[in-house]
Formats: structure tokens, C-alpha cells, sequence
């Protein structure tokens, strides 16, 4: 299976940085004809080279093939389920990188306390422009970041005229808490939330090793969102407000227009790219199928390892159910 698992060679494949960094697809049909995707809907017919694309954003009433799944597969291009214009990540495909490269690196940072500190404070510093947070530690990183947004809420309540008496939010249910304005917020953080949960998949990095945030399946996609919402869910809930919009859907809907008018997804990219990966740094992007080993480091895959004490039969379970439709030209039983 390992030998069939990326058809093609790594070297053939455009590196993430050359690709469109995502195609939103929405009300369409995604079919394959030969090495690209073809977008079909009632007003137009797209082909887009699918190794070109570094992430395909599959929103509301799209349709995808087995065909073009297994194309995008082939090609490195992640494939994430997502709600309207991206705002939410439902699931996800096979990322664009075919090693990992960039989740090692994730990974070696994320383990290591002075590097953690490192991106942690990196994060920081992109939150106080012309501040110097080198020297801080978490505790004054933290309080700093908590009088930040203190300022940044009452400045939007003087320039909106909308009352501010503070976050509320209740975990689990982030709708129930809270007044209109704390609504719109939670819901435009869920919004922030999912796409950079989707450009984080899509980059080969793990949502869940964070720098800041901790313990959670999504807590890198929590540390990346705080670099956004003061220019993005904060000020909108604000204007929400202030113009009578606030339901869920306004707040939405108000994060998919920011996001495509400011092309969010490549500062999203850059940004992760800035954190995760030293100046001039070439993260390895290959396949190379190895196994680790405690002495010698690693060892090659798709070998048999074993010597005959080692064999054992193994047992069918039900651990496993499939449900297979008949061949096309089966034309199944005769009416009775």
C-alpha cells in the first residue's frame, strides 16, 4: 500500500509557496479531466491545474467526484469541507505537503521550552508592532495582551456608541451568554476559527500544538486566530451592532466579505510560514517512508522485519464495515 499511497514524485510537484494559495468552490460540481479539476455550475466552466493549488475549499453545494478526490490526492492538494466563503471547517482531506517537514518543525518547537517562548513571544510581537516583547515572559506577555484588548473594545464602543460592559462566554454554548455584541463576537471568532483551521491543514502543520493555547485539539488554530481579531471579528461585531445586524448569519457573513477583500488566507499562510520556519529555512518536503528506530534513528519502510517467531495469523473482526455498490453494468436481479 505504501508503494501506491502519492503516485506522483515530490520533485514533480509545485512547492506551496508557488501555488494559488486557495480556490473556493461553492453550488458547483467537481469532476476531473486529466490532470486538472474541472468546476462546473450553470454559469460557467472552470479547469484549474490541480498541483497549482495548495488548498481547495469545498463550501455549500458542492459535489466532488471520486475521480478529482483521487486528482487533488495525487497532485498535494488539500481538500477541506468548509462552510460559506470558509468561515467553518467541517473536515479535511490529505494536506498539500507530502512529507513532515513543517509538523516536525511544529513539533521540535513546540516541545522545547525556549523555542516555545520564542514563537510564543514572535506571536506577541505581531499583535504590538514597534514593541520589543524579547525579554518578556508569559505572565507579562499575557497582561499585556489583556490591556491591549481592554483598549481596543472601548475604543470601538466610543467609535460605534455601542455599550460595552465586558466578554462574556460560556463554554460550550458561546450563543446562550452575553448580549447581541457578545453574540456577534462569538460567532465571528467562530468564522476566524474555521479558516485558519482550514489554512493550517492545508499547510501540513497539526491544529493542535500550540504555542499560547494548550490541551486542546485546536489550540495552534486558537493561537493563530488571536493574531486577527483585532483587525477582523472585533471592529465587525462592533459595526454589526451599531447598524441592528445580529444574528449569527450577519456576523457570517460580515467575516466572508473581510476575508475575500483582504485576501485573509495569504497573510493566514505567510504569517504560519514566518512563525514555524527560521529565515531562508528549506523544511524538507518529501516522502521518505522510514520507521523510527531507538538506536540507529530510522530504519526503511515497506520491509518485512519479521523472522518466523514473529508471524502471526490474524483474526477477522467486525471492526470494519463496508458498503459497496453493484458494478454499472450489473443489471441486477430480475424482477420478481
Amino acid at each position: 500500500m505504501a508503494d501506491i499511497w502519492w503516485k506522483a514524485h515530490p520533485h514533480d510537484l509545485h512547492r506551496l509557496s508557488d501555488r494559488v494559495s486557495s480556490v473556493y468552490v461553492e453550488r458547483s460540481h467537481i469532476d476531473r479531466d486529466e490532470n486538472a479539476v474541472v468546476i462546473i455550475n450553470k454559469r460557467d466552466t472552470v479547469r484549474v491545474p490541480a498541483a497549482m493549488v495548495a488548498v481547495i475549499l469545498l463550501g455549500p453545494g458542492t459535489r466532488i467526484t471520486h475521480g478529482a478526490a483521487c486528482l487533488l490526492a495525487d497532485s498535494g492538494t488539500a481538500m477541506c469541507w468548509v462552510g460559506q466563503q470558509g468561515v467553518r471547517m467541517y473536515a479535511a482531506g490529505l494536506g498539500p505537503s507530502r512529507g513532515a517537514g513543517l509538523l516536525h518543525r511544529q513539533a521540535w518547537l513546540v516541545t522545547r521550552t525556549k523555542e516555545r517562548l520564542a514563537v510564543a513571544r514572535a506571536m506577541y510581537g505581531m499583535r504590538f508592532p514597534g514593541e520589543d516583547v524579547s525579554a518578556m515572559t508569559m505572565q507579562q506577555l499575557r497582561g499585556r495582551e489583556g490591556a491591549r484588548v481592554r483598549k481596543i473594545y472601548q475604543a470601538h464602543a466610543k467609535r460605534t456608541g455601542i455599550t460595552w460592559s465586558g466578554r462574556e462566554y460560556r463554554a460550550g454554548d458561546p450563543f446562550a451568554a452575553g448580549d447581541d455584541l457578545n453574540r456577534l463576537l462569538s460567532a465571528a471568532n467562530a468564522a476566524l476559527y474555521g479558516i485558519c483551521h482550514a489554512v493550517i491543514v492545508g499547510l501540513g502543520a497539526s491544529p493542535g500544538l500550540g504555542f499560547v493555547h494548550t490541551g486542546a485539539a485546536t489550540s495552534f488554530v486558537l493561537d493563530i486566530a488571536d493574531l486577527y481579531k483585532a483587525d477582523y471579528t472585533i471592529p465587525l461585531a462592533f459595526d454589526l451592532t451599531a447598524k441592528g445586524l445580529t444574528t449569527e448569519r450577519d456576523a457570517r457573513l460580515g467575516m466572508r466579505d473581510r476575508i475575500a477583500e483582504d485576501k485573509l488566507l495569504g497573510r493566514i499562510v505567510s504569517d504560519i510560514k514566518t512563525l514555524l520556519t527560521p529565515e531562508d529555512a528549506d523544511i524538507p518536503d518529501e516522502e521518505t517512508n522510514e520507521l523510527w528506530d531507538d538506536k540507529v534513528g530510522t530504519v526503511p519502510g515497506g520491509v518485512n522485519w519479521a523472522d518466523d517467531t514473529d508471524l502471526f495469523q490474524p483474526t477477522l473482526g467486525d471492526s470494519h464495515v463496508a458498503i459497496i455498490g453493484p458494478e454499472f453494468d450489473d443489471p441486477g436481479p430480475e424482477p420478481q
